[in-house]
């Protein structure tokens, strides 16, 4: 039976949620050649706050929500611990309940679920500012397990002002039905809030923006926004700074994908490559990749969060340069098959695929293969359902 035959509305709807279903089956980009910090850095100031794992938005508020309920519960730290499992586990039951099954965290695992939606949206809830304290969950759990102690510490409202400090003071009250019948619709009110969050914490990002416009549009790359010429110049050169840097780059991953193919002689694999390796070469604008300046491109990424080491800028630039000098040979080109294969080896160590047969031979033919799109499925999905909140 189809994971969608639960949806019985009009057309309009359903068609919503298959493009909802697809963005869950992207298959999530990995990071086989070290891309990963410039990478992060450019999502991290297109959709702040986001993640690949992250799922729908009210999350941002069913989290908070679920851990509020532990507020004053005088036990210890691992007795909280346990109950907020159990929260959250019942969050996963009643989402089910309220017909959500794009999205729900942990709806195949159930209650042997490792990662909860509370780590996975933890750094999301202190970037967006719906988080005020600042520690670990872990950390959370023993300020609430030492509430009765602070009550009866000296100074006026000494536990009142450290619980009251959790949370942002305007975040909206949860459905009284919240652990037995949810779903991922935001309320008007609910939406509001998560926007002024964004607007407070990251007033000049893209996704806050488009958020304050309620823009939903929809495209694959951010780059391909149907709004794209009005967006603010900072954010329109990042963007483009990203599109040629996520164009680039893919044909370094369709060549790695290509080496261990080949080195695993498996014709239909090589096939697929050298197909996919030929169309990149063929859709790629060598005149934009000439005019591109990596010195404007380094200034534009740099994050405080994230750290560029020199090796990946080195390979970035080498790789480029032999792309413009051999531009359609770059499938067959001994140089740029030598550089992949080192920058792997000195990534991946004993456990380079090119160097250990084991590992090699447990590789199933596709890694880091999509184009890299900075998390525009999650903010795309973000998007939708805040324009969508009633």
């Amino acid at each position: 039976m189809s994971s969608l035959a639960w949806i019985d509305f009009d057309e309009a709807e359903r068609q919503r949620a298959q493009r909802i279903l697809a963005l869950f089956q992207e298959r999530e980009t990995r990071d086989e050649l070290g891309l990963g910090g410039i990478r992060d850095s450019i999502a991290d100031h297109l959709f702040p706050g986001t993640s690949t794992i992250q799922t729908r938005p009210r999350y941002m508020l069913f989290v908070p929500w679920l851990l509020r309920r532990l507020e004053g519960r005088g036990t210890t730290t691992a007795q909280l611990a346990d109950e907020g499992r159990r929260l959250e586990t019942a969050l996963m039951g009643s989402l089910l309940a309220g017909g959500e099954t794009i999205g729900v965290i942990g709806r195949e695992a159930g209650s042997r679920l490792k990662r909860l939606p509370s780590s996975v949206y933890w750094a999301g809830l202190g970037a967006w500012g719906v988080r005020r304290f600042p520690g670990s969950i872990d950390s959370l759990f023993e300020t609430l397990a030492g509430r009765d102690r602070l009550r009866r510490a000296p100074g006026e409202g000494s536990a009142d002002a450290q619980v009251h400090a959790l949370w942002h003071p305007r975040m909206p009250d949860p459905p009284e039905d919240l652990l037995e019948r949810a779903t991922f619709h935001l309320t008007a009110d609910e939406a509001e809030f998560l926007v002024d969050c964004l607007v407070a914490t990251h007033p000049t990002a893209l996704l806050t923006l488009l958020a304050r416009e309620g823009d939903d549009a929809e495209c694959d790359f951010i780059w391909m926004h149907p709004h794209f010429s009005s967006f603010p110049d900072r954010a329109r050169r990042l963007v483009r700074h990203g599109e040629m840097f996520s164009g680039l780059m893919h044909g370094a991953s369709l060549l790695y994908n290509l080496a261990l193919s080949e080195l695993r002689q498996r014709e239909e694999w090589i096939e697929v490559y050298r197909g996919r390796l030929a169309d990149w070469s063929r859709e790629l604008d060598i005149s934009y990749i000439r005019a591109w300046s990596l010195e404007e491109f380094w200034v534009a990424v740099q994050h405080p969060a994230h750290v560029v080491l020199p090796a990946s800028r080195r390979f970035v630039r080498e790789w480029r340069d032999l792309v413009l000098e051999q531009p359609t040979q770059v499938g067959e080109s001994a140089a740029a098959l030598r550089l992949v294969e080192e920058r792997e080896r000195r990534l991946k160590g004993s456990q380079s695929r090119f160097t250990n047969r084991a590992v090699r031979d447990r590789w199933m033919g596709a890694s880091g293969v999509d184009r890299l799109n900075f998390r525009w499925n999650r903010g795309q999905m973000y998007l939708r359902d805040l324009a969508h909140a009633a």
